[in-house]
């Protein structure tokens, strides 16, 4: 029976803006769903993926994507644009890809005859389902429409040199919060499932995620940590931390199953600024493991990964 890691992450505290570079007249926006009744502020998975891929292209080297990110041009190079050997790629394996080709002869059926019919070509796709798959991030707490107002300076850019003497006012939607998302992955559906490891260290130690306009940075790491080794198929635990009055995480949702046997604590692994609170110690002593900090919760989930996928050092 397959082995599936399921996992939810919580960044740190702080304010997020802009993080889509888009704008409605002069304020830049964030992206915003109405979640329970109220509006919260939300990351996509795919700006989430991108900071995958360019943490793997620091730290594997290009190398070891097939995709990768040129800063200086702001624009992607492609080591195998036909995805011939994809399974050579890390990002390819993990994260999938589509390549969908148009028919190179188009011919209309209505007006063709028996002949051009028996050899009408189709557009070809060339394609692999992510292994990774990733929730959109949502804010912890709900937005309140908080928006900051400043002004590019005269001459600050060609539009603001447009105004003559007068400076350009804009205004930014802050929200000063956490984000929470979850993921899943089954390592031995991987080309290679030791890249199961590196999945886990880009989610420990992202950083930056989503455009900031380079004006904005919000920590995007992990403040705490919840994974899920199990041979269940359903990961039962995405949007489960919520913050109790005094601000500190809480994951009521993860106790209730446990109580009720849907989840097993000895599958869990918790780390972080959830390790000293009441919930922590509940899942401690129903039998999960719980570390201080959200790396020494990865390097024990890597740890039983390794052990019974047999996938060495």
């Amino acid at each position: 029976m397959s082995r599936h890691l399921y996992g939810i992450i919580v960044t740190n505290h702080g304010t997020a803006a802009n993080n889509r570079a888009e704008n409605e007249g002069n304020i830049t926006t964030l992206q915003k769903i109405l979640w329970n009744g109220q509006v919260h502020t939300t990351v996509s998975a795919e700006a989430i993926r991108f900071a995958i891929r360019w943490y793997w292209q620091q730290t594997l080297g290009e190398q070891a994507l097939n995709r990768r990110w040129n800063d200086h041009a702001a624009a992607h190079t492609w080591a195998d644009a036909e995805f011939a050997e994809w399974e050579k790629f890390a990002d390819d394996d993990v994260l999938g890809f589509m390549s969908a080709k148009a028919a190179k002869q188009e011919t209309n059926e209505a007006e063709a005859g028996p002949a051009s019919r028996k050899t009408r070509q189709r557009g070809t796709c060339d394609k692999r389902r992510a292994r990774l798959e990733i929730t959109r991030a949502l804010s912890l707490t709900p937005f309140a429409g908080e928006i900051t107002f400043s002004a590019a300076s005269v001459g600050a850019t060609p539009s603001a040199s447009s105004t003559g003497k007068h400076p350009v006012p804009y205004g930014t939607e802050v929200h000063a919060t956490r984000y929470q998302y979850g993921f899943a992955l089954t390592p031995e559906t991987l080309s290679s499932p030791a890249r199961a490891l590196n999945v886990i260290e880009a989610l420990v130690d992202l950083s930056e995620v989503a455009g900031n306009h380079a004006r904005f940075l919000y920590d995007f790491s992990p403040d705490a940590v919840i994974f899920r080794w199990t041979d269940d198929f359903a990961p039962r635990m995405l949007y489960t931390f919520g913050l109790a009055s005094d601000g500190r995480l809480t994951v009521p949702e993860i106790i209730r199953r446990v109580k009720c046997n849907d989840i097993d604590a000895k599958e869990l692994i918790v780390g972080g600024s959830i390790a000293r609170t009441d919930d922590a110690k509940y899942l401690k002593d129903s039998g999960a493991a719980v570390c201080e900090g959200v790396k020494q919760a990865a390097d024990e989930v890597k740890k039983r990964m390794r052990d019974e996928l047999h996938l060495g050092v």
